[in-house]
């Protein structure tokens, strides 16, 4: 078989969008990774064994209610500011990159039959004074898979930050 046999995805109709969902694939698996390690982060500052630290993640069901009870666990009193600061930093680097994973999961794709381009469309309400938008639309484009790329990076990033956290805090692992 030759190249022209099996033509490589990005030069068909849709490669783009193949290419994003691969990357959208891997920016879920880095995503449900990295939360994960706040399981770590629960048992090494309530004093629990991972364990315990499991039920309670997994009792939680929102990583926004994770990463609350990991920053209010940080501000105990027993916590040193150093430890603190370093939590908080970690905390406030997830909640960064949760928007880019949020926007393309809680979204519908829209495709132009005409331009062949290809849109998303936020499922969310946004309240404004005297009125609400809904369905902001947005393309997915060439800065699209940049950005789930750079996400991706500063994902990889973060989870080394987190483990050397742990380590040096000696945080159940």
């Amino acid at each position: 078989m030759t190249a022209v046999d099996h033509p490589d995805p990005q030069d068909r109709p849709g490669g783009d969008f193949d290419r994003f969902l691969l990357l959208l694939g891997r920016l879920n698996y880095s995503w449900t990774n990295t939360e994960s390690l706040l399981i770590h982060l629960i048992a090494g500052l309530s004093h629990t064994d991972k364990e315990t630290a499991v039920v309670i993640f997994l009792t939680l069901n929102t990583t926004r209610a994770r990463i609350d009870l990991v920053e209010r666990l940080s501000k105990l009193e027993r916590v040193s500011q150093t430890e603190r600061e370093a939590v908080l930093e970690i905390t406030r680097r997830i909640k960064l990159l949760s928007g880019l994973r949020n926007k393309y999961n809680h979204c519908i794709y829209s495709f132009n039959s005409q331009s062949g381009d290809i849109s998303t469309i936020r499922m969310r309400v946004a309240d404004r004074k005297n009125q609400i938008k809904v369905g902001q639309k947005s393309a997915l484009d060439g800065a699209t898979i940049d950005d789930i790329e750079q996400s991706l990076n500063d994902l990889k990033a973060l989870n080394s930050d987190v483990w050397m956290l742990i380590q040096n805090h000696g945080y159940p692992a």
